[in-house]
């Protein structure tokens, strides 16, 4: 997710407002499950799912201020400490942090942020958490 664009939803296939409109409508309650969305705004269940992570509606006052990274950090003292503080360092603050116990020497952990005052961009602060020794397949989970 390195590069965003705004652009006319004119110029996009139908599929992806369709996509926005069904999320709404579970996110608010007004259907039960996906395949009711789905089928309220007249798409695939597939296409519902290949898009759903990827097109957002461009509201000045909500988009992208929160985002959820996982990652697998080495069982040795003080690495979470040092991606806490990179987080930190860029103005981003921690709304939940879950971290499961280290197998193989290896602990998964799963970060959600909020953005809203971030320096940078997501994907500078992805970079800063993999230079850190230490941590292993830092991934973008999802953005809103």
């Amino acid at each position: 997710m390195s590069k965003y664009y705004i652009v006319d939803d004119s110029l996009l296939p139908e599929a992806f407002g369709k996509v926005i409109e069904a999320r709404k409508m579970i996110d608010n309650g007004e259907v039960k499950n996906v395949s009711e969305a789905v089928k309220k705004v007249g798409i695939s269940r597939a296409s519902y799912y290949k898009y759903k992570d990827y097109v957002y509606e461009a509201q000045q006052s909500s988009w992208q201020r929160k985002a959820v990274i996982s990652f697998l950090l080495s069982h040795k003292s003080g690495i979470l400490s040092k991606v806490l503080n990179s987080i930190s360092n860029r103005d981003a603050n921690i709304l939940t942090i879950n971290q499961n116990i280290p197998i193989n020497d290896s602990a998964s952990v799963v970060i959600s942020l909020d953005l809203s005052q971030m320096d940078g961009t997501i994907d500078e602060l992805i970079a800063d958490i993999s230079a850190i020794d230490g941590t292993n397949k830092v991934n973008l989970v999802a953005v809103e």
